[in-house]
């Protein structure tokens, strides 16, 4: 059985320059993981793979879809193991790559399918939502299915929408669905980028610096110019995004705005790792800023190959 390679790690871990080293190595493609850098026109904003490396390493996933299009961890996990197909037949390795671990979990481990969708059960849902309130759709949730409503926030009621649609299309519980793996037909390794938290965080606010000097705010009022919105597209509906929009929209101060994507990212990159550490067969590598990128990829390189 063939192996697939995954390289994970938080927003701004450096995955970028150690998958495309590491890619070298393997002579393979990259599959990107990350939920955001799927969409065009947001490549400053969403921190998408330079046009340089894109030419020398063939990439999936990065900048192929409209703002507009509907795509979930459902859709990137078919899509991904067909083209994962066909990346082997071609005689070469897939690396995937990312941050986003249920997009990671999806293509790796399987996923509930999108025969668990009905356009009309969700529009039911969401005019309940408005007549009814959260709350009620939350103690539904809660009978028909604990173990999936105890792990997410009632308050995210997109989550709990969309398991309330899996129940009344399928029958099946979310959590019943989700244990069910599909026939992935490889095997994968895992490889994670373990940064020291004070360290990690230095290097997100860094970050934030560079993408708004890079013009980031200029990239948000293009896409906002043509309509475009966070509150109507769920491609928007994310950290950085979102607070460029609030900044445009007179909500908040340029300082206020910057302070805040630095804040939000920081907490997402916790809430990354948090994922991440639950799942014990990723084979953890230390890293900090005087690390050499060529080296962290031979550890890396080891550990896929041994």
């Amino acid at each position: 059985m063939e192996t697939v390679y995954v390289l994970i790690g938080p927003t701004a871990s450096g995955k970028t320059a150690i998958s495309g080293i590491l890619a070298g190595m393997l002579d393979a493609e990259i599959i990107s993981a990350d939920s955001r850098q799927i969409y065009k026109n947001i490549p400053i904003s969403t921190c998408a793979p330079e046009t340089e490396l894109l030419k020398r390493i063939k990439h999936h996933f990065v900048c192929e879809y409209e703002l507009n299009a509907d795509f979930n961890a459902g859709l990137f996990g078919t899509e991904g193991r067909i083209r994962i197909k066909e990346i082997f037949s071609g005689e070469k390795k897939a690396l995937i790559v990312g941050g986003s671990g249920l997009y990671v979990k999806s293509i790796i481990d399987g996923f509930f399918t999108d025969e668990t969708k009905s356009g009309e059960i969700r529009r039911t849902l969401e005019e309940r939502l408005i007549s009814e309130g959260r709350d009620v759709l939350y103690k539904e949730l809660m009978k028909i299915d604990p173990e999936t409503a105890l792990k997410m926030d009632s308050g995210k009621f997109r989550r709990v929408i969309r398991a309330l649609e899996v129940y009344l299309v399928s029958g099946k519980r979310m959590s019943e669905l989700q244990s069910i793996s599909d026939n992935i037909g490889f095997k994968s390794v895992q490889a994670g980028l373990l940064w020291d938290r004070k360290e990690l965080y230095e290097r997100i606010n860094q970050r934030v610096e560079e993408m708004l000097n890079n013009g980031m705010v200029d990239e948000i009022q293009n896409i906002k110019n043509s309509g475009y919105h966070y509150k109507t597209h769920n491609s928007l509906n994310t950290v950085g995004i979102k607070e460029v929009f609030r900044y445009l929209e007179n909500e908040l101060t340029y300082t206020e705005m910057k302070s805040l994507i630095k804040q939000n990212t920081r907490r997402y990159a916790k809430r990354q790792m948090t994922w991440f550490r639950k799942d014990n067969r990723i084979n953890w590598v230390n890293i900090n800023s005087k690390s050499n990128p060529g080296i962290i990829s031979e550890s890396i390189y080891r550990i896929f190959v041994k």
